[in-house]
């Protein structure tokens, strides 16, 4: 018994001085070997690693995936126009080079936070003053917004991180100045609105005298052709009477005296103020009368 206690202790005390030889790496992390407070080794590829044993060495681990920035707080900035502006963004970034990231702001992702966003805030007053408000929320946001990344990862890289994506999540005007922009913006609608109103009108007028024209057009053509075909058809109509009666003049005299009679006495109450022997009557003084 007395020689098993000693197999055993010097068991457990081998066992424990491997297992603080032996570090996982996962793979979202980098793991930094230290050897006497002196960075000895940087390892960033996931698996079983092995180091000394403390106090001789030890390993800290750090984020190797995108970190983000996204404060509440919200900047003011200036523009080319003097106006007054609110932006809020938000950075992505990442450890690039552990080593200098340790050696600059020893190794805190805080710090290194809030240097990102002090350079990002002076990048922007640089580059917010040279734009114009349509500029910066439209016209040219994707160059801003590239122009920053580059300006901000290039300080990044002094303190070993790289800067992935700079976005405005909100550009808005200062309270001070929101009542006169909108003032304005309005009555630049206002005057587009009424410039557009004037031009339809004056299109709608033109399109309206055109259709009158057109119509007057087309009435006359219409009334001019119906007048031909109504002339041809009474030239026929003549033409149709006179081979018809040609052979028979006399009946066709008196076939028209009895339209005409029909005509005129259409009904019971109709009267006629005419001379009884004018020549309108001829054929009402007896069949066996002479004709004059």
């Amino acid at each position: 018994m007395s020689r098993i206690l000693p197999i055993v202790m010097s068991l457990l005390v081998a066992f424990v001085v491997l297992a603080s030889c032996v570090f996982v790496v996962d793979q979202r992390q980098f793991a930094v070997v230290f050897a006497l407070g002196e960075i000895k080794q940087v390892v960033d590829k996931p698996g079983l690693h092995f180091k000394m044993p403390p106090p001789f060495q030890n390993v800290q681990y750090y984020d190797k995936r995108i970190l983000t920035i996204d404060t509440a707080d919200i900047d003011r900035f200036i523009t080319s126009e003097k106006l007054n502006i609110q932006i809020d963004t938000f950075v992505k970034w990442r450890i690039s080079d552990p080593k200098t990231f340790i050696r600059a702001v020893n190794g805190s992702e805080a710090v290194a936070a809030d240097r990102i966003s002090r350079s990002l805030r002076d990048s922007l007053n640089n580059e917010i003053a040279r734009r114009t408000v349509a500029e910066v929320i439209s016209g040219k946001r994707e160059e801003l917004l590239e122009a920053l990344r580059v300006r901000a990862n290039e300080d990044a890289k002094t303190i070993g991180a790289q800067v992935v994506d700079v976005r405005l999540k909100r550009v808005d005007f200062a309270p001070e100045v929101q009542e006169r922009v909108f003032d304005r913006m309005q009555s630049e609608r206002k005057r587009v609105a009424n410039e557009r109103r004037a031009t339809g009108a004056a299109e709608s007028e033109k399109i309206r005298a055109d259709a009158d024209k057109q119509r007057e057009v087309i009435l006359a053509e219409a009334y001019r052709d119906a007048q031909m075909v109504k002339g041809e058809g009474d030239a026929k109509a003549a033409s149709l009477y006179a081979e018809a009666f040609s052979p028979n003049p006399e009946f066709a005299e008196f076939y028209r005296s009895l339209e005409a009679y029909r005509s005129s006495f259409r009904t019971r109450s109709d009267v006629m103020v005419v001379d009884p022997s004018a020549e309108f009557f001829k054929y009402f003084k007896g069949a066996g009368s002479p004709r004059k």
